[in-house]
């Protein structure tokens, strides 16, 4: 009996995979916007829709990391992209660059808001500050570029609409408060928007990455000195293949997800789990990250201090074990954009 029961369960989920294979629509000829398209997991799901047959626009604040990150998409694929500078928690700016997109390229038919920074800290050492910022760049920075094409997309009863945000959206992480904060907005914003859009015939999906291996560790903003001291220890264990994904195949399932009208896809097993968890018990998994807690390092109680930069802290380790075992993070770095001039001294 329970053979057979297996068989049967095998069997419908093949079945519906081959249903979802069967509705995959092509993204050929289309037009994408993406969100911090300069590097990391944005300049790789640009790449996956170049590859794709999409004409594509890409922004992010600096312009200089957007032309190399436009040159290096040109010379890997055969599509057309355009750059330009624009901090999408500004909404003139946002206005423009969709103006610029559409006049160059065409009505747009997917939008990716990806857009994002990480500050890591004690909540003692964060300042109010550090929390606008985090939700001018990941709330405003996913309402802005939504209110630029929604109302096109809904005059033509078509496009797609992709908000990339994070486990952090579902379970609230010890040493990560802004960035979860604005996530958590995010994903309500991106739940609230597919249902008022779905009967004009606009698809919005909700993507919820794990741990991804995109390098962008180097680009961590890291609040109080004990946390200071202990990054680069915790950069590497929140990039161990073990617990994390190749970005190159996340960015490949996001782009799978989005020709087939997925609702939400959730990156990483570990994600997968733990969103469940949650689900079912949020108390327990609250407990359970309070004792983390207890384990993560002391604040400075100094708000208005600078944070340093991750690829500066990388550096300033004297480390031969950590230089060994970052050598995932350094190779997606260099593969993905985050710091195009190399080894240590050079990100």
């Amino acid at each position: 009996m329970s053979a057979r029961v297996l068989g049967l369960a095998a069997l419908a989920l093949s079945a519906r995979e081959a249903l979802r294979r069967r509705r995959e629509a092509t993204l050929a000829g289309q037009v994408a916007l993406v969100t911090g398209g300069s590097r990391g997991l944005g300049y790789l799901l640009a790449r996956e829709l170049l590859r794709h047959g999409c004409r594509v626009s890409i922004c992010a604040r600096d312009e200089a990391e957007l032309e190399a990150a436009k040159a290096r998409l040109q010379d890997e694929t055969d599509g057309e992209v355009m750059a330009l500078a624009c901090d999408v928690g500004q909404a003139d700016e946002v206005s423009r660059w969709v103006q610029v997109a559409r006049a160059r390229l065409g009505p747009i038919d997917i939008l990716v808001n990806n857009a994002g920074i990480i500050q890591l800290g004690a909540v003692r050492d964060m300042s109010r500050d550090d929390f606008g910022r985090a939700m001018d760049v990941m709330f405003w920075g996913v309402v802005h570029p939504t209110l630029a094409v929604v109302p096109e997309m809904v005059r033509r009863r078509s496009g797609r609409i992709v908000n990339i945000t994070s486990i952090g959206a579902k379970v609230s992480v010890p040493g990560l408060l802004p960035y979860t904060a604005a996530k958590f907005a995010a994903i309500g914003f991106s739940e609230g928007l597919r249902a008022e859009l779905a009967r004009d015939g606009v698809h919005v999906m909700t993507v919820v990455p794990g741990l991804l291996r995109t390098g962008s560790d180097v680009q961590v903003e890291v609040k109080g000195r004990e946390w200071q001291r202990r990054f680069p220890y915790l950069a590497v264990l929140a990039n161990l293949p073990i617990v994390t994904m190749d970005a190159e195949r996340a960015a490949r399932r996001i782009v799978r997800a989005i020709r087939r009208g997925e609702s939400e896809t959730i990156l990483t097993f570990p994600a997968e789990l733990l969103t469940r968890i949650h689900g079912i018990a949020p108390g327990i998994t609250g407990d359970a990250l309070g004792v983390v807690g207890r384990f993560m390092p002391r604040a400075d109680d100094r708000p208005d201090e600078a944070a340093a930069h991750g690829r500066d802290l990388i550096a300033a380790s004297r480390s031969p074990l950590l230089d060994r075992l970052r050598s995932w993070n350094d190779s997606a770095a260099r593969r993905f954009n985050e710091h195009p001039g190399g080894r240590r001294g050079g990100r």
